[in-house]
């Protein structure tokens, strides 16, 4: 049986303002009904596989496991990376905890960012993918090219594989326009996918041969895992001490044992605002009309309306997208240099490029609707059965209005019930905690006043998500 290894990590900065450092690209609905981390999971469907490991970053841990829980993965695997140190480091990992009871099972290694439409293509090319890797290749999967794409790596194929598949040639960088419209008309190219199937030992022996100081700080980092709910967490110091490298500059490109098995499924890695455009479902005016959006007299546009309508009018080729706090006006030729964007909105020591205005917990979330000198105001919801950190604050005070639910407050020595349209008041330094008892949902309203209303005035003495 195959073992999935899904890679959840990633900022997706090419696609801001929709994809945020603390909630990127495979955590966000694109494209379909589902998240892309969710889909990556579908479509395993139909394939014989054992219980999947998600690797993810620290910060994005309860992220991983909500989507999960809403997918009905009730005993998820999580892998923690303290910081992301690139692939051939967390393919390693996998491999190494994939191992640690005795077996040596076959990992299908996909990206949680990817789209792939045709899952019975999918299907087919893993299915011709395993007894090679059986055999003990380590494959990737070579995406037949359908232009000539300067924004993918490649890979040529090699000699012709008995039980189907290439041996590979040679990997090459992303190439100029020129070059990969030669590379699409000899036939002898594939995009390079970053997806792997191998034996977790195989794998293995070739890191230790190509690159042994990544296996050395993964060995050094999973040798006294920690178990945390549905986490397993690795030591720090020793993870650090990785190199930060990808699996294709650790192994792939020194391998003698490689194979790329072709894949022609409608992949796309969503990698900019321009890609979702092309790999999208269009109107007649070849427009991509995402959320509530008046388009006249437009044409090859992708317009995203998150929170308002969006209206525009005699536009062609542009990208407007719309989120509680921030909006992005850029040409679909423009929209691979979004993270220069980034990069100006951290020089202005701004918080646009982390995280949204809603902002999500274990517990739920928070919406940020207003603020000023002194005072904030945020909408929170509770899920059912879920409790806040028992807290307190040394700069401000809290004011809790609840609008639909039932809302159970610790203040203090003391423990009471609110209801809807009722409120309750935490002062300044008093332990409190938030909880929510009931069956549905708690909305509440809290304003903070004071002189200081960051979110790092928390100090916490008891959490079940482990933050204390």
């Amino acid at each position: 049986m195959l073992c999935p290894v899904i890679i959840a990590g990633g900022a997706g900065t090419r696609l801001w303002p929709a994809s945020r450092q603390q909630y990127p690209k495979q955590f966000l609905n694109l494209e379909g009904s589902s998240t892309m981390l969710q889909a990556t999971l579908g479509r395993l469907k139909g394939l014989s596989t054992i219980r999947p490991t998600v690797i993810c970053n620290e910060q994005h841990r309860f992220l991983v496991a909500e989507q999960l829980r809403v997918l009905g993965i009730s005993n998820p695997h999580i892998l923690l990376e303290p910081e992301g140190r690139n692939t051939a480091p967390a393919i390693a990992l996998a491999a190494l905890e994939a191992r640690m009871n005795g077996d040596d099972p076959l990992l299908l290694v996909l990206a949680a960012d990817h789209l792939i439409r045709d899952i019975g293509a999918f299907h087919a090319a893993i299915n011709t993918a395993i007894p090679i890797a059986e055999a003990g290749r380590l494959v990737t999967f070579g995406i037949v090219p359908e232009r000539a794409e300067t924004g993918y790596g490649y890979i040529q194929r090699g000699e012709e594989l008995e039980c189907g598949g290439f041996g590979i040639s040679r990997f090459f960088e992303k190439p100029s326009k020129e070059i990969a419209e030669e590379y699409l008309e000899s036939g002898d190219y594939f995009w390079n996918s970053g997806m792997f199937m191998f034996r977790a030992g195989r794998y293995l022996e070739e890191l230790e041969k190509y690159c042994p100081e990544v296996l050395q700080a993964c060995q050094a980092a999973l040798s006294t895992p920690s178990l945390d709910s549905d986490f397993i967490r690795i030591t720090e110091t020793d993870f650090l001490a990785s190199p930060n490298i990808s699996i294709d500059y650790a192994v792939m490109e020194h391998t003698t044992n490689g194979a790329v098995v072709p894949l022609s499924a409608g992949w796309s890695d969503i990698g900019s605002w321009q890609t979702l455009w092309q790999v999208s479902e269009k109107d007649s005016n070849d427009n991509v009309l995402m959320g509530d959006v008046i388009a006249l007299k437009s044409k090859n546009n992708l317009i995203r309306a998150e929170d308002r309508l969006v209206s525009v009018l005699g536009v062609d080729g542009l990208v407007v997208v719309e989120t509680k706090d921030a909006v992005l006006v850029t040409t679909l030729e423009h929209a691979q240099n979004i993270k220069e964007v980034v990069a100006e909105i951290k020089n202005k020591n701004r918080s646009e490029h982390l995280l949204h205005r809603e902002v999500y917990r274990p517990w739920g979330s928070y919406d940020s609707i207003s603020n000023g000198d002194r005072y904030q105001v945020k909408k929170i919801t509770v899920k059912p059965g879920a409790k806040l950190s028992v807290q307190m604050h040394h700069h401000r005070a809290e004011h809790w209005v609840v609008v639909s639910g039932t809302a159970k407050v610790t203040k203090g020595e003391n423990t009471y019930l609110v209801s809807e349209n009722q409120s309750t008041y935490i002062s300044i330094g008093e332990v409190h905690a938030l909880e929510n008892p009931g069956k549905i949902p708690l909305h509440l309203i809290e304003i903070q006043s004071g002189t200081y209303l960051a979110e790092d005035d928390i100090v916490r003495f008891e959490d079940k998500y482990g933050r204390v």
